[in-house]
């Protein structure tokens, strides 16, 4: 049993995903995603995490399961069964030291090389469920940093969804959801006005039953 992690983030406004290139047989050369197999005293779960550790030193991290992959020829080596789990990173969230110990490089997910086994249907997956989820669930905001601008956050969308989005509609849905609050903050980074600033209130999602973007 085996676990295979598809680590996404947003990376010079583009949505990319982590990848290690592999040093060793089965497929040694090939690009493919970080993985491991589960140690007999850990959870599926907790094996995923190990590995995320591993490879950004990070703990805290929204992961969430994909599936199961158990198809018998999958490894060429011997038979494993993985369970995939994709990972939501912030800007800048892990150790550049032990991306390079890894061999692993962040790559644009619309100019992805040639994967090993079945990780081009994981990350297929992956991404299907993480754009299916982005509208009615708040996992988005693991993708920017603790304070944003709404175009900001409109781009995230736009990049994840692929394809752009109406500034008038987006702001009203932004305006009618509790959990995304203003700040008094300013960012002046883009012009010498500025944008407000805003950020994830997890308190006021809880206590609200709907959730749409």
């Amino acid at each position: 049993m085996a676990v295979d992690c598809i680590i996404f983030s947003v990376v010079e406004e583009k949505l990319c995903l982590l990848l290690t290139k592999r040093r060793f047989e089965p497929e040694k050369g090939k690009w493919s995603l970080m993985g491991g197999f589960v140690q007999a005293d850990e959870s599926a779960d907790a094996a995923a995490r190990r590995v995320l550790k591993q490879l950004t030193g990070l703990e805290n991290v929204y992961m969430e399961q994909v599936q199961a992959f158990g198809a018998i020829d999958r490894d060429p080596g011997e038979r494993v069964i993985s369970i995939a789990y994709y990972a939501l990173l912030g800007p800048g969230e892990y150790i550049p030291r032990l991306l390079a110990e890894h061999n692993a490089e962040w790559v644009a997910v619309d100019n992805l090389p040639p994967l090993g086994f079945d990780h081009p249907e994981m990350v297929g997956k992956a991404l299907q469920l993480v754009r299916d989820s982005l509208p009615v669930r708040p996992i988005g905001f693991n993708l920017l940093p603790e304070l944003f601008t709404l175009t900001q956050l409109q781009m995230l969308h736009e990049t994840i969804l692929g394809h752009t989005i109406d500034k008038r509609n987006f702001r009203k849905r932004i305006a009618e959801t509790p959990c995304v609050e203003k700040t008094p903050y300013i960012d002046k980074s883009s012009s010498r006005r500025g944008a407000s600033l805003y950020r994830y209130n997890e308190t006021l999602f809880n206590s609200e039953s709907k959730f749409k973007i």
